[in-house]
């Protein structure tokens, strides 16, 4: 199993000088304290953390698995004992407000924990993960009565959250679901239905779940326009906060998955369960969205992860695995033969899970710095343009990180050769534990229907224009700087295209609505490729200015350096693949007839 080592140095890299974090804690409330050495602490305690608690239950967790008997489910072997430490240390209220036993830090924080928890072990940060998504709903949409009984002690980590969605019928159609939510006396509402799929539906780690769930009131219009949204807690509360007798939802099984075995995937059952209704009636999906959007930057960060483990894998094994001679002559002549790592096929398959992991960390702590801002800014127009900067980028993060890490993750395999197939390495484990990070919160095609049909499209390119104006603003900022052209040169181009190919798809599909949806996600990875490119530049940049100033760390900032050059020579040629078939309309996927698919 590969030994994780969490990337302090790059870590630092991002949130110091390509992002600046430091500096944007200063405009967030509550993040004045916060300076580049708190960030230093607060990461090295999670890596400790993630390093020496976690990363040794992973291979354990997966191959003993979740155990379920008659409704109750038994975590893997130290799961419980590891949760019990994170809540001890704290980490489950970093990022909450004070006043509901919160420490009040910048949310990006969380992000960078959730980092190192997930490359170290998915499966167990999967429990406190979705509680974060719990708790931003009950934060945003819940009444304060509702805040004091459910969000104190899910801040305090003694309870945990899930999100109950979609239904056997239904997959990402929740307009056809059909829980059931009646009106009670007291207020409350009976809850009945079955859901599926539902991470963390049952364990043993907390003393109680809270479930957030979509239901239908008895008089809901039909479709998505009829859908509520619920609070069931898994044992009830009583009004001082003491725990109740169980509430009517139970765990019918767990799903017999291809990865993330250490996480519980539950059947619940809700058998008139008692649920209190959160925000307003039948507008439930728009109140879920903070939950999904959460879980959505969640998932993204599962990308990154694949491409980080996969990679620190692949690097120890290439440098130690001796086989064949260098094509210009032996590299380890004293030896039987040399180390992989010197062959270009090696080589190029390492740089590519490198590029993935440093670019997909930008991205996702740049989203996580947009939510900052969107969430807790202080400036009104500041926040506008975050909330459109982070509502392009959620998307775009979700997918195109997530298909990259599984693409990281298969690489790994292929590094090892045979070796890397059987259980013994873990790289295996990667790529069964990354398949699912493509498909929930939303795949690939809806969060690419998401990102072009309704981000870009609906807003006219306004949002589109958010971001792209960025780009311009870098490009131009660096159009003198000659150190800078070979990144700035092609990312102003591609930036100046990528308004036009979205007009041309545009103007197609106000005549064909299907053109939106057969480019869609060459669309939405043509804009990946974009977005890491423009990032890539901004820490090319910062690694010429440590150069300039004559660091002592002159071999890292070069390999910085370097993988900026092999992503925009191997890897952003991508782009123009995608665009060529994001142009190439609908006809060549819509015209053959449904019979003349079969064989």
């Amino acid at each position: 199993m590969p030994t994780y080592r969490a990337p302090r140095r790059d870590i630092q890299f991002v949130m110091h000088e390509v992002l600046e974090m430091a500096q944007h804690y200063q405009s967030i409330p509550g993040g004045e304290d916060v300076d580049a050495d708190m960030i230093d602490a607060i990461m090295e305690e999670g890596a400790k953390f993630a390093e020496n608690v976690l990363a040794p239950l992973n291979a354990s967790g997966d191959a003993e698995g979740c155990t379920w008997h008659e409704g109750t489910v038994t975590t893997p072997s130290g799961f419980k004992e590891a949760y019990s430490q994170f809540v001890a240390a704290g980490w489950p209220s970093l990022a909450h407000h004070p006043e509901l036993g919160g420490q009040g830090l910048p949310e990006s924080l969380g992000t960078m924990l959730n980092e190192l928890s997930g490359t170290a072990n998915w499966a167990w940060s999967m429990y406190p993960g979705l509680s974060h998504g719990a708790m931003n709903t009950l934060q945003e949409h819940g009444t304060e009565a509702q805040k004091q009984t459910y969000l104190l002690p899910l801040v305090e980590g003694r309870w945990t959250g899930t999100m109950c969605l979609t239904e056997s019928h239904c997959g990402t159609d929740l307009g056809l679901l059909r829980t059931k939510a009646e009106p009670q006396d007291d207020g409350s509402y009976k809850i009945t239905g079955t859901k599926i799929f539902i991470s963390a539906g049952e364990h043993d780690m907390a003393e109680n779940i809270v479930h957030i769930v979509l239901a239908r009131l008895p008089d809901a219009p039909a479709g998505t326009k009829g859908i509520s949204l619920f609070i069931v807690p898994k044992v009830n509360v009583n009004d001082d906060g003491s725990l109740d007798q169980r509430n009517g939802v139970n765990c019918g099984t767990i799903e017999e998955k291809m990865g993330i075995h250490g996480n519980a995937t539950c059947v619940m059952n809700f058998d008139g369960a008692k649920g209190y209704l959160i925000g307003p009636p039948n507008k439930g999906l728009n109140c879920m969205f903070t939950f999904m959007n959460t879980a959505r930057i969640g998932t993204a960060v599962q990308g990154l992860c694949a491409a980080e483990g996969s990679f620190q894998g692949a690097l120890e094994y290439a440098k130690e695995r001796l086989q064949m001679r260098a094509l210009n002559g032996p590299v380890a002549p004293e030896k039987p033969a040399d180390p992989i790592i010197v062959h270009p096929d090696v080589r190029r398959m390492l740089l590519t899970q490198k590029a993935f992991a440093e670019g997909g960390r930008m991205l996702v702590y740049y989203a996580a710095q947009l939510n900052d801002t969107a969430n807790r800014g202080a400036d009104p127009e500041a926040k506008k343009e975050a909330e459109m900067l982070l509502a392009l980028l959620t998307p775009i993060a979700k997918a195109f990180m997530t298909e990259t890490g599984v693409e990281s993750a298969n690489l790994g395999i292929q590094c090892f050769g045979g070796h890397g197939f059987i259980r013994e390495y873990g790289m295996e484990q990667l790529v069964r534990d990354a398949r699912i990070s493509t498909i929930y919160e939303g795949t690939t095609g809806i969060q690419a229907l998401d990102l072009l049909g309704r981000k870009v499209l609906m807003t006219q390119g306004e949002t589109l224009r958010a971001f792209t104006k960025q780009i311009h603003r870098f490009c131009k900022a660096h159009a003198e700087d000659a150190d800078m052209q070979e990144f700035v040169a092609p990312l102003a181009k591609l930036n100046k295209e990528w308004g036009d190919y979205t007009m041309q798809i545009g103007m197609k599909a106000m005549k064909n609505r299907d053109e939106v949806g057969a480019a869609a996600v060459d669309y939405l990875m043509y804009a990946g490729y974009i977005t890491n490119a423009f990032l890539f530049a901004k820490a090319a940049k910062a690694a010429q200015r440590a150069l300039a100033a004559e660091t002592t760390e002159a071999d890292f900032y070069q390999a910085k350096l370097f993988t900026a050059r092999f992503y925009f020579a191997r890897l952003l040629p991508r782009a123009g693949a995608h665009m060529a078939a994001m142009l190439s309309g609908a006809d060549n996927l819509q015209d053959l007839a449904a019979e003349h698919f079969a064989f």
